[in-house]
């Protein structure tokens, strides 16, 4: 590498710093795309990747006390099962090299996905769109679109897969 491009990657600030890589997933038909997008983006800056999933606690009205005594149990087993699911991705990730960490979290998406970037001093957030229309998004509201609102940082939103396969499957098939 010559002095130009020496002094260039380090006035962007490319060399040295391990980017962080914020990949907020739940688990649906996007998430193998935005953790296939996290993991291209760790390897472009050297970087790592933070799986965080986060658990919404079921909303009950008063009316419903009996059935509170289950919530423990749903939460519960709603935790377990993301464990499993994000141990599975983390470790197929570290398979490919990829330095990766899960968090789990219980609350309010926007909100704990916006601190979590900030506690990780996240370089960038890449999270799913799941394609919903714009009246669904007006009436019912989109995480995508509150981060991207709240985001200390640059977020890569991944369009949501129109089909099952995933882009890894289809970039394989494109290569045959």
């Amino acid at each position: 590498m010559d002095n130009r491009c020496a002094a260039a990657t380090l006035q962007l600030g490319y060399r040295g710093t391990m980017k962080t890589i914020l990949a907020p997933i739940d688990f649906s038909g996007a998430t193998d795309a935005v953790v296939e997008e996290a993991a291209a983006l760790a390897r472009a800056f050297s970087g790592r990747v933070v799986l965080l999933t986060i658990i919404q606690p079921p909303v009950i009205a008063h009316e419903y006390a009996a059935v509170m005594e289950n919530l423990a149990e749903i939460t519960a087993a709603g935790e377990k099962q993301a464990a499993r699911k994000l141990g599975e991705l983390e470790q197929n990730l570290q398979v490919d090299l990829i330095a990766t960490e899960s968090v789990q979290l219980l609350g309010a998406p926007i909100a704990l996905i916006v601190e979590q970037a900030k506690k990780l001093d996240a370089d960038y957030i890449v999270m799913g769109s799941h394609g919903h229309t714009a009246l669904y998004d007006l009436l019912v509201g989109s995480t995508t679109h509150g981060v991207l609102m709240r985001a200390p940082c640059p977020v890569v939103i991944v369009p949501a897969v129109k089909n099952a396969k995933s882009s890894k499957a289809l970039k394989q098939e494109a290569a045959v």
